[in-house]
């Protein structure tokens, strides 16, 4: 009925109302179930129907907002329908957002910006579900940026860069249009000349899908060198750090470390060169070249160890820098891991097993005793352990990453699957082959990627499972000198694709924390708290939640959970036997903020004499049920006492007299 009423309206306002509508049910499963309930599923059979028709006749209005509401139902049908030949509903979907460019882009008004954005957003939509029409829409936007006004080169450009991430559909042919047109910036004098400057830059480190030529760097720096200032040039290394265009981003660093007036910008500045030049020599790794592997490896770790002291340097009791330095400590170990690896593979190669290592194998019943010393010495066992324990504590960095993006999210995923895939690797090959399992590793790779790091990193992994799981089915038993040089491939294979520094190591865009208070609570911290250990402490716990300028902007707080645990730190007195339950205390609690205020009590024993360390720990979960990390922990201590009336039956029995009855019905009643 709402389309029948859109379709004979003579009133634009009332149609833009309806087709508002329209257009924010389409992009919901209402569209889906729609077409999915029509008979037929010929795009001539979807023509007919009114929703259809429609917006194809509302894309070419003269009403700006008419037809961008008319691209995006078509939009949102073709992303939804994907099952469908929806081939003439494309192409109508298309051309209204060419014709939508065309016009918005050169007019500045605020309207005109806004049905841009909307018009960029299909366009990314569009692409990113059809990826047959890539090419036609980035030659469209090319061709538009030379006559485009420069808010709206601001957009296309960030348009561009996400069609670019998701598709390598910038060719190395195009990286000529996209040079001149930033020398053209550079002579220019607009206002937002410093903005367009980081924006086209971001689009050329994109679409150089490899390590950027002298001719394409001079440029750049050229243009910073004559038209720009120092945050600009800071925002373009930051994005060649996040594109991995390591080379480009230490040199402009480096450019920068004179030009800051405080010393933790300098060694902030200082560590992320350092970390670049670090990335930038495992750039010359090549497969087979084991001894070139390990002198890469070590430079990179002499440069990453420098980073590290300088990040230390630069962090401030208000901005620790904990992610950052978490993240790079990772990155260290997990370098020394595949050092090491690589190590005992050339060890293995240089004392391989005896002859008859395999009937000994077979004999023993132990299958380790094919590889001979190593595995004797488990060398390869500590291996895999170690690659296990880093994915571990990459888990730990997500989870305790609460305000991070997706993208950030992502890439430390990323790195956790990588150490997954070597320990998967060791164990497949070489400690135990005949029950590798490669069934839950092989569902990894149907992912939707995001972006071209992502894109890389997945083809690796797929490459090495396909390898690791060939030599696991083509030897039997697998020979040491395939399965080692399978494992040191596979590294190489890993750090040749370059590290993306993603924004949350850059930039903090959403900001939550929580601060607790507990009651009772001494006024020094180190002083214990009273208690008798024939009663309870009813511990108070009330906390806030803080948020910064943009609460909420990747996920929100549900609920807070409250874990609190005491340990015993020091005994006093006689020992008795006790039940274990009555020895600790492990509770934990969910509690809902109302207006970012939560509390909550718990009640705790201290039976056994002597000082307790009592730490409340908290944690948060979303929206979606998923528990985060988020801290903070806090410590308090308990001294739990002897009641007197138990101290004065303890003192009595030992001077061999009994307790009088009436100081035992005084006692009684008082505890009362």
């Amino acid at each position: 009925a709402l389309c029948e009423s859109a379709l004979h309206t003579p009133y634009d306002s009332l149609k833009l109302g309806m087709l508002s509508v329209l257009s924010t049910l389409s992009g919901t499963i209402a569209i889906k179930q729609y077409f999915s309930g029509a008979p037929g599923t010929a795009a001539t059979t979807a023509r007919s129907f009114d929703l259809v028709k429609l917006a194809q006749e509302c894309c070419y209005h003269n009403n700006r907002g008419i037809a961008a509401h008319g691209v995006r139902i078509l939009t949102n049908i073709s992303a939804s329908c994907q099952e469908k030949d929806l081939l003439p509903l494309e192409q109508d979907a298309v051309f209204g957002l060419e014709s939508l460019l065309v016009l918005c882009s050169q007019d500045d008004s605020p309207g005109a910006q806004a049905t841009l954005k909307i018009t960029l957003t299909c366009m990314v939509k569009l692409v990113k579900c059809r990826p047959h029409l890539s090419q036609s829409v980035v030659e469209s936007l090319l061709t538009q940026l030379h006559s485009a006004q420069d808010a709206a080169w601001i957009l296309m450009c960030h348009c561009l860069a996400a069609i670019a991430m998701q598709l390598p559909v910038l060719a190395d042919g195009m990286l000529g249009d996209l040079m001149d047109l930033y020398k053209l910036i550079g002579r220019s004098t607009t206002d937002k000349k410093q903005e367009l400057l980081v924006s086209l830059a971001t689009v050329i480190f994109v679409s150089s899908q490899k390590a950027l030529s002298s001719e394409i760097k001079t440029v750049i720096k050229q243009q910073l060198e004559n038209a720009s200032n120092g945050w600009t040039a800071y925002r373009i290394a930051r994005q060649a750090s996040r594109m991995g265009n390591h080379d480009m981003a230490r040199e402009l660093y480096e450019s920068l470390l004179t030009q800051v007036a405080s010393e933790h910008f300098y060694f902030w500045l200082n560590s992320l060169k350092e970390f670049s030049h670090a990335e930038q020599c495992l750039t010359g790794l090549q497969e087979d070249n084991y001894s070139s592997a390990l002198s890469c490896i070590a430079e990179a770790l002499k440069s990453y160890h420098k980073g590290i002291a300088s990040l230390t340097a630069a962090s401030t009791p208000l901005n620790p820098l904990s992610f950052q330095c978490g993240f790079v400590k990772l990155r260290i170990e997990l370098l020394q891991a595949f050092s090491q690896l690589i190590c005992t593979c050339n060890s293995l190669k240089t004392s391989p097993p005896p002859a008859i290592a395999t009937t000994i194998a077979m004999t023993s019943g132990n299958d380790l005793q094919r590889c001979g010393r190593i595995s004797n010495q488990a060398c390869m066992k500590h291996s895999m352990e170690e690659f296990r324990n880093l994915a571990t504590r990459y888990g730990d960095l997500y989870q305790s990453s609460f305000d991070a993006d997706s993208a950030t999210l992502r890439n430390v995923e990323l790195q956790q699957q990588s150490c997954l895939l070597i320990s998967h690797a060791i164990e497949a090959l070489i400690l135990d082959p005949e029950s590798a399992n490669f069934q839950e590793y092989s569902s990894n790779g149907t992912a939707h990627v995001e972006s071209e790091y992502e894109r890389r990193m997945m083809s690796v992994f797929n490459h090495v499972l396909e390898e690791v799981e060939s030599l696991n089915r083509k030897y039997a038993p697998v020979s040491y000198l395939a399965s080692i040089a399978c494992l040191c491939n596979a590294v190489i294979a890993l750090l040749k694709v370059p590290l993306s520094f993603q924004r949350y190591f850059f930039q903090k865009l959403q900001s939550t924390s929580i601060k607790l208070a507990l009651s009772p609570s001494p006024r020094n911290p180190a002083e214990p708290i009273a208690v008798q250990n024939n009663q309870q402490l009813a511990l108070k716990v009330e906390g806030v939640v803080q948020h910064g300028s943009k609460p909420g902007l990747f996920r929100k707080i549900h609920s807070v959970c409250l874990n609190v645990s005491s340990v015993l730190q020091s005994k006093s007195g006689q020992d008795y036997k006790i039940p274990i339950d009555n020895m600790t205390n492990e509770m934990e609690q969910r509690v809902e903020p109302h207006n970012d205020y939560f509390s909550t009590q718990f009640l705790l024993n201290f039976v056994i004499l002597g000082t307790h360390n009592i730490t409340v720990e908290s944690s948060v979960i979303d929206s979606n049920g998923i528990v985060w990390k988020t801290g903070p922990k806090t410590t308090i201590f308990v001294k739990s006492l002897e009641d007197p009336y138990s101290q004065q039956v303890r003192l009595q029995q030992q001077q061999g007299q009994p307790p009088s009855q009436q100081q035992q019905q005084r006692t009684a009643y008082s505890r009362f």
